[in-house]
């Protein structure tokens, strides 16, 4: 990346924001008014007025519900070719907008033409809302009331008895009207879950003190009030309900005018934002220069090899009237800031986060003072942006890296080695075709029907995911849970990993998968170690640097791993170990590294008596050499890392959870497939019965026959345990695999050499979608 400066006088400036923006180059740094005589330029006459219109089209495009979704081919074309409106907030200044289409003058007539007509369908929706929720109201208070079939009129105007209806237990209210002393007599009416109630009080008793109100306390008893009609309430219910259907049907007619001007407008409206859009960006960018009252300093970041194509379009457009410098060239460097090339001056300088400036630096005023010269000097102080630049391939996995944060400039973008190994992890934890083929489909449906980068991001990853889970599934030879695919494939031995060991016969295959996964930990966290041992002798600290801050714990990883494997105090470690690969359950030979004895601590209890006498006759082999050669050389680099000590041991382990989430993911599976085929045991132990074809062999007994076999009814709630079973493990599989998978990536591989931070490469400009330039 280049950092490039352009100084001019402020009566080019309108000239040279709409070039730059043109060219959507330039990264523009924002200037923090720390220069004496210089300060943050104003916006550009006119943006006032392009920021108000520009939040009209957005109501407008709010209440119209318009969205990209909206634009078929046609309606995009017609957004492309419309020649009518293009707003021009300089046309005073510098006449019509180089190489933009025709202006007509009257867009902005159309403008509110189109917002008086959309606020007046709003105006009237709103309204017809509001009587369509009076009426709902009304005829949610006398609708009750004609479930009872009573004519309002007998419902009030007594003097001598309380009339009351409402909702409620009949049964309770009965008796609690039966037992209460308030009421001497009393009836009841009932029409659906409404309840009208006409009681007579007792003779002490006056209808206004409300006896049946005393009465009902503590009976869940809702109250509706009567309404003052004349009509029967089933006419007057009647007559709401059409008048409800009248409201509706006009609020059909607003959404049907609606649609008509979205249709109609639509290009328009989203042509207009998008012009207005690049005309607030281009009218406000003097607040990221640096002015005077007749001059300007603009400062950003473009890739240098874009330099001279920056340089020959200002020439063409403003010639001699600004000067263009390229002040510095940004160059890879992990530590200690970011190494540049003073272009200009033809110095070399280094520039950290926090660092101050060496003596080689200007004194400020002297700065200052080149600078409202027109001098070549660095002035606002910024780091370069990144631009993520990936094989096509890992493209999708930009989003994983950014949703932890994304790369600094001057740091390796870790895209590609999550592209490796993330799908990898996920596809051994899954391990399964079937699974994998619906991954890569829904991967597939993702990336292709979504626009959302995000989303199509998401599915280029479950493409690959899948295609890893079909890898694996075919070494374990499994589909949705069943292994027959291995011995289709393989023949009688079955698939090459075996059996994931599910059941008691297979067992041991557990822990074959715990080794293996803790080695692909082990092998993980030596990349990331040995990526910021490269980076610190290359950008950072030098060799002597690398080997203390990195060095350090590649020898404690790899000796305290190495050591777990040798025969070495083989009796306080898992017997495992040293059989899983040695014939149980595969005979590759291999029982543990060998003990590699460097010496043997000689009895020396004269001299320390203690520690000398606990020690005589220790083996001390060459992967403790490595562990303690190890933390001394992280006391050297620094001290304070020796508290996580325990670091390279407690990664290792973690690793373990890919294990885990196959056991899970395959004893879900397992058991679905239990249920809906059943199982039978044999001399060699459980097997399951695998397909509903499938018979029980010989001197097998069964020891659940499965939904499948039986009967009818059976075999449909089968087919459904089946499809429901399977689709809970493949969400699950995404939750925890991926999940596990994404933890080990940027917590035991990302925290090694990755820090993130940088900001996003945003050149300023804008790409057209609906317009032409």
């Amino acid at each position: 990346m280049s950092k490039v400066s352009v100084t001019g006088s402020k009566g080019v400036m309108p000239t040279v924001i709409e070039t730059i923006h043109g060219l959507n180059l330039v990264h523009l740094s924002d200037y923090d008014g720390s220069w004496d005589g210089f300060d943050n330029g104003s916006p550009i006459e006119g943006a006032e007025d392009a920021s108000e219109k520009l939040v009209t089209v957005r109501a407008l495009k709010n209440t119209l519900d318009l969205s990209e979704e909206d634009l078929d081919s046609d309606w995009r074309k017609q957004a492309v070719q419309i020649a009518a409106p293009v707003p021009n907030l300089d046309d005073e200044q510098s006449g019509s907008r180089s190489g933009s289409e025709p202006i007509q003058e009257d867009w902005r007539e159309r403008l509110d033409e189109i917002r008086t007509q959309i606020n007046d369908l709003d105006d009237q929706q709103s309204e017809i809302q509001e009587e369509l929720r009076q009426v709902d109201e009304r005829i949610d208070r006398i609708g009750p009331f004609a479930a009872l079939g009573i004519d309002l009129g007998l419902l009030s105007g007594y003097d001598s008895v309380d009339v009351r209806v409402g909702e409620g237990p009949t049964d309770e209210i009965e008796d609690a009207l039966e037992a209460a002393d308030e009421v001497r007599a009393f009836e009841t009416f009932t029409g659906g879950d409404v309840v009208a109630i006409v009681a007579a009080p007792a003779e002490d008793v006056g209808v206004a003190d409300d006896p049946i109100g005393d009465a009902l306390v503590g009976v869940e008893f809702t109250r509706h009030e009567i309404p003052e009609t004349e009509e029967p309430p089933s006419d007057h219910v009647a007559a709401l309900e059409e008048q409800r259907h009248e409201l509706e049907r006009e609020l059909d007619r607003i959404d049907a005018e609606f649609e008509e001007i979205k249709h109609e407008n639509g290009a328009f409206i989203l042509r207009i934002e998008e012009e207005l859009t690049i005309d607030v960006q281009r009218a406000e960018a003097p607040l990221q220069f640096a002015t005077t009252e007749r001059a300007f300093v603009a400062e950003g970041w473009l890739p240098t090899e874009e330099y001279e194509r920056l340089v020959d379009t200002l020439d063409d457009a403003v010639g001699d009237s600004v000067e263009i410098e390229e002040l510095e060239q940004a160059s890879y460097d992990r530590h200690g800031g970011t190494h540049t090339e003073d272009v200009a001056q033809g110095t070399q300088a280094t520039k950290g986060d926090d660092e101050e400036p060496g003596p080689e630096a200007d004194d400020e005023q002297e700065q200052q003072k080149a600078v409202a010269d027109g001098g070549s000097v660095v002035t606002m102080d910024d780091r370069p942006p990144t631009i993520q630049d990936n094989p096509k391939g890992a493209k999708s996995f930009e989003t994983l890296v950014k949703a932890v944060n994304l790369p600094k400039y001057n740091e390796l973008d870790p895209t590609v080695l999550l592209f490796l190994t993330f799908p990898f992890f996920f596809g051994f934890m899954i391990s399964d075709v079937g699974y994998g083929v619906l991954y890569v489909l829904v991967g597939y449906y993702m990336y292709q029907s979504f626009e959302s980068p995000g989303i199509t991001s998401l599915g280029g990853v479950a493409m690959w995911c899948g295609a890893f889970t079909i890898f694996f599934g075919l070494l374990f030879g499994e589909v949705l849970g069943t292994h027959e695919l291995g011995y289709m494939i393989f023949g009688d031995g079955g698939a090459p990993m075996g059996d994931k060991g599910l059941t008691p016969a297979t067992a041991e295959f557990v822990n074959a998968w715990l080794i293996v996964a803790i080695a692909l930990g082990v092998l993980h966290l030596n990349i990331g170690w040995i990526l910021d041992f490269a980076e610190n002798i290359l950008h950072g600290h030098g060799l002597w640097g690398a080997i203390t801050h990195s060095g350090s714990w590649l020898l404690v990883l790899n000796g305290l791993w190495i050591w777990v494997f040798t025969p070495q105090a083989a009796g306080v470690k898992p017997d495992f170990i040293y059989t899983t690969f040695d014939g149980q359950p595969f005979a590759l030979g291999f029982s543990g590294l060998p003990l590699l004895d460097v010496f043997t601590v000689p009895a020396a209890a004269e001299v320390i008596p203690v520690i000398g006498g606990a020690l005589a006759g220790f083996d001390v082999t060459l992967p403790l050499l490595m562990v303690l050669a190890g933390f001394v050389l992280l006391y050297l680099g620094d001290p304070v890392e020796l508290a996580e000590f325990a670091m390279p041991f407690a990664h290792g382990v973690s690793y373990a959870r890919m294990t885990a989430v196959l056991l899970a993911k395959g004893g879900m599976a397992f058991t679905v497939n239990l249920l809906t085929f059943g199982a039978y045991q044999t001399p060699d132990g459980y097997r399951p019965f695998a397909a509903p074809w499938n018979t029980i062999p010989e001197g097998s007994t069964e020891m659940f026959p499965g939904l499948f076999h039986m009967g009818p009814a059976e075999f449909a709630v089968g087919i459904l345990v089946f499809i429901v079973g399977h689709i809970l493990v493949l969400l699950l599989g995404i939750t925890s695999a991926g999940l596990q998978g994404i933890r080990l990536e940027y917590v035991e591989f990302f925290g090694k050499f990755y820090e993130g931070g940088g900001k996003n490469y945003q050149p300023f400009g804008d790409d057209r979608n609906y317009s032409e330039d």
